[in-house]
């Protein structure tokens, strides 16, 4: 163990790393991964509150008789009815296992490495978990007392929220600084089930996969390429009801457009022709007047969909304050994809975090970019205890680090290991599940291990040694929490994960809802 006097002092949040041992970022993902640029955002479609002349408050519904053609005309009102998935693609390779998440050997998460072990995980020998002082089980998975993730994830939460909180690390190789890792899962959670009724899938990144790193190629349907939201204003410019709100109030527009369905459907019904399209025809004619007038209803008034106007969000009971929202691009990004797929708008979010490749032979860079994170997690767990909807939430990186043993003892540094290098074998996952109505049933918090030298063991399960095996454990999972695992094998066809006994050892919970949410 060494004391050095002399160090580089912590960097702010968002500002870029520049390390001697790697070359000049050339790529999207190399800027993202060292900090040197943030989430920007495409305005796609125009603005439906641009349009508004004197938007009103007046509340507005459709008529009984219509509400019940919204089902056959397609109109989903809280997407499929699957469990809202959000991941955390933390570019760069941040440290997960050990001295945020504890992973262990072939027991379990107590199972304890070496000190050895420990030490390259960046925990010194007076901050071991094998003293259970330095063990947090608030979120039944097993965190280090004092991991960044943590310290954020608890500023977020009420307790409430973290006691209906479990979770699984996964001890799982992938490769240092790339977004070539295909660890995106999001197209696979859509062919699982989850979809939005405004958009099937989101990403903070304007990427193929939504985020940094990549999905996996036989996953990609390009049908679903995820919209690119990372601000409120791409949330409040996704749906376009047209002038008619400028001039009317929400109410009588949503009115017109009933009447314009009726006097459509009434000469549509004379229609008679031997045309094969005719049926065809008329559907998209009737639907068409029904979507506009659902439209006018569910988001003519810019509370609906604005992440700022939810009080749930930001504002003196919010999970963030007015003035810590408003200077923070990470928390911004993250309302927005959280407040889509929440509210059943999006079936799953990506949300990219930059700058994670925080091996800057110093500790407090890594413990506040890793506090925020969890600020941005927690957000996620404690605005699905608002709305009591279940939530999985999954996390991981581009590789990883690994310290020396050169103890960081500054305030920002808090006594631990400085990160002093990228290290694959170290990387891992871990996904948190939050279920209303209690905390989900472990089977087990772990699963593969690391060996006693807090290396990944790579013949541990499946994910240990192949990220698009890694990619499926999770997709196995997202349908275990709705008791389909039986049907994962016909749904991913030629998946890695071996047989059904194979499988079962890869499960970490139980069935947390019966097919869909309310099944």
């Amino acid at each position: 163990m060494f004391i050095r006097k002399n160090r580089n002092k912590p960097l702010a949040n968002g500002s870029p790393l520049l390390h001697d041992d790697h070359g000049k970022p050339r790529t999207r993902r190399e800027f993202i991964s060292q900090g040197l640029m943030a989430g920007t955002a495409t305005v796609f479609g125009a603005s439906i509150f641009s349009l508004f002349a004197n938007p009103r408050e007046a509340a507005a519904a459709l008529s009984p008789d219509l509400e019940n053609l919204k089902e056959s005309c397609g109109i989903a009102l809280n997407g499929a009815g699957k469990i809202p998935f959000i991941c955390f693609d933390l570019a760069g390779g941040a440290n997960i296992a050990g001295s945020n998440v504890l992973m262990g050997k072939s027991g379990g998460q107590m199972d304890f490495l070496s000190t050895a072990g420990y030490n390259k995980l960046g925990l010194p020998g007076d901050m071991l978990p094998n003293n259970p002082a330095f063990v947090n089980t608030d979120l039944g998975l097993a965190f280090h007392s004092d991991s960044g993730f943590l310290r954020g994830i608890m500023q977020s939460t009420s307790a409430g929220t973290r006691a209906n909180t479990n979770g699984a690390i996964i001890a799982a190789r992938s490769e240092n600084d790339t977004g070539n890792n295909p660890h995106n899962p999001m197209y696979g959670i859509h062919m699982a089930g989850a979809d939005g009724s405004l958009l099937s899938l989101v990403g903070s990144q304007s990427s193929e996969s939504g985020g940094n790193s990549l999905a996996p190629m036989n996953l990609i349907d390009p049908k679903v390429r995820p919209t690119k939201i990372d601000r409120p204003s791409d949330v409040t410019g996704l749906v376009d009801v047209g002038d008619l709100i400028g001039i009317l109030d929400q109410k009588d527009a949503v009115a017109v457009m009933e009447s314009i369905h009726r006097i459509s459907d009434a000469k549509m019904g004379r229609v008679n022709t031997n045309i094969s399209t005719d049926d065809v025809v008329k559907q998209l004619v009737r639907c068409g007047y029904i979507k506009s007038a659902d439209l006018a209803d569910r988001f003519g008034n810019p509370a609906s969909l604005d992440p700022v106007a939810d009080p749930d969000i930001v504002g003196p009971a919010g999970i963030f304050s007015s003035s810590e929202f408003s200077g923070n691009r990470e928390f911004q990004k993250t309302a927005s994809v959280m407040k889509l797929v929440l509210e059943g708008y999006a079936g799953a979010g990506t949300i990219t975090m930059g700058g994670y490749d925080y091996h800057t032979g110093e500790r407090g860079t890594g413990e506040r970019r890793d506090e925020q994170a969890g600020r941005c997690m927690g957000a996620c767990l404690e605005y699905a205890a608002r709305k009591q909807i279940p939530l999985m939430l999954y996390v991981f990186s581009d590789g990883s680090v690994s310290s020396n043993g050169r103890i960081d003892d500054s305030l920002e540094g808090r006594g631990k290991g400085e990160w002093t290098g990228d290290n694959q074998q170290t990387a891992a996952s871990f996904f948190l599940v939050y279920n209303p109505a209690g905390r989900p049933g472990a089977i087990r918090n772990q699963i593969g291990f690391m060996r006693s030298d807090a290396s990944v063991e790579t013949a541990s399960s499946p994910a240990a040694n192949n990220v698009n095996q890694l990619v499926q454990t999770v997709l196995l999972n997202y349908m275990a929490l709705h008791g389909e695992q039986g049907d994962f094998g016909a749904r991913f066809t030629g998946h890695g994960l071996g047989n059904s006994t194979m499988q079962d050892s890869l499960i970490a919970f139980s069935n947390v809802v019966n097919g869909t949410i309310n099944g």
